[in-house]
Parts: C-alpha cells; structure tokens; sequence
C-alpha cells in the first residue's frame, strides 16, 4: 500500500468558512498577530489571548468539513495516507482522516503553560482564566505561538521522506520550518498542488499544478488516484 502525505494549510479550512491565519493586511480577524499569538502577548495579556483563542474555537466548533476533507479521507480506502496539517482545527478528524498529525497544535485542546507537553481535552469552547494545569498554571490553547518552536517538525519531516505521493492543499508556503518541508519528499516522488493561486516552488521535480480551490480540485484529484 502506498504511503500519501498531505500538507494542508490555511486555503482548506477556509472554505468550511474558517479566516485565513493571515490576511492580506496581515491581521488575523482583526488582531495584530503580535497581540495573540506571541508568548509575550501570553504575559502582557493573558485574559485577550484567552478571550481571542475561546472565540476561534467557538468558530471551529461551529464549522463543518467540506468536500476537500471528506475526499482525503476517502483516499484512506487505497492508500496509507497522513494528513500533515499547519491548521489547528480539527476538521481533517470530523471528516474520517485516521491519521493527522497537527504541526501546530489543535485549538480544541488546552495546554500547561509551564509544560506544553501537558494537554488536556477542553469541554465546549470556552477555556477560563483560573483553570489550572496539574502543576497549578493557567491552560492556554494548545497552539504553537511565533517565536515557540515547533515540537512536531522533526517528525513531519520523517513522514515526507517516506512518502510515494505528496500533496500541498491551500498553502501559501509562507509560514516556516512547514514549508521546508517539501525539501524532505523525494525528489522522484509524484507531486500535487491544490491552491487558487500556486506558491512558487522552485527545484521541485514531478510538480502537478491544480489551480483550484481545495473542495473543487482535492475530489477531482482523489478520485483519479482511486481508480
């Protein structure tokens, strides 16, 4: 059985009607990013970080998986398939992937602020201020912020050099060490990219190009590949 490694970004979850991380003003639903997605914005103000992560979680709750995440789901009846996402909903599981592997981290989770490795499932969407960890510090989201590192590439990057297939979907390849990532598939494995607009890729042998949205072009793509 073949191995599919996917890459998803941000273009994949928008179309279930999840904003973008970044948009071209490069606010993220109004918020300067350095305001609440920072271990310092954490320090200087806990209580709007807490508020701005309970509210982007109150929307993925309230978001559905759309045609693109049901189809790779679907690629799970040929291939062994891996869905290496940058987004920190958890729409790739409520559309049936089995093995999804988070780079950074997933919204409907809270974590230690002294121990990232501490995690806890949270109930509903909303994660209060006073609600403590086991060794008595505030739960955040279990978010990979800028300026933290990524505990989650070094094994991303073992996946990709094990892949037979790769697929980029709705990523814009902006956002580092994930878009290094491409550098560790093979270079004689087959390639796909799914995005509206294609990021530049340079030295990528064997890159099929789809210029699409994901919910259009990932069930075209998934339904060649299963016949």
């Amino acid at each position: 059985m073949k191995n599919v490694v996917i890459l998803t970004g941000a273009g994949i979850s928008a179309e279930s009607g999840l904003k973008t991380f970044r948009d071209s003003d490069g606010l993220w639903e109004g918020y300067n990013i350095q305001d609440v997605a920072t271990p310092e914005a954490w320090e200087w103000n806990p209580t709007l970080v807490q508020d701005f992560y309970n509210m982007r979680r109150k929307s993925v709750l309230e978001a559905k998986p759309n045609a693109a995440h049901y189809a790779l789901a679907k690629l799970e009846e040929k291939y062994k398939v891996t869905v290496i996402t940058q987004n920190i909903d958890d729409l790739h599981e409520r559309a049936g992937s089995k093995n999804v592997l988070h780079l950074h981290g997933i919204i409907t989770r809270s974590q230690s602020s002294k121990n990232p490795n501490l995690t806890y499932p949270i109930d509903g969407w909303e994660l209060k201020m006073g609600e403590l960890c086991e060794l008595g510090s505030q739960l955040r989201a279990h978010v990979v912020w800028f300026g933290e590192p990524v505990p989650m590439i070094d094994k991303a990057a073992q996946i990709c050099s094990q892949a037979d297939i790769f697929m980029l979907i709705g990523s814009s390849l902006a956002v580092y060490p994930a878009a290094g990532l491409l550098n560790f598939v093979p270079a004689y494995v087959q390639k796909y990219v799914i995005d509206p607009k294609i990021p530049s890729v340079y030295g990528i042998e064997s890159m099929v190009r789809i210029e699409a949205k994901a919910a259009i072009g990932v069930p075209r793509l998934v339904e060649e590949l299963l016949k």
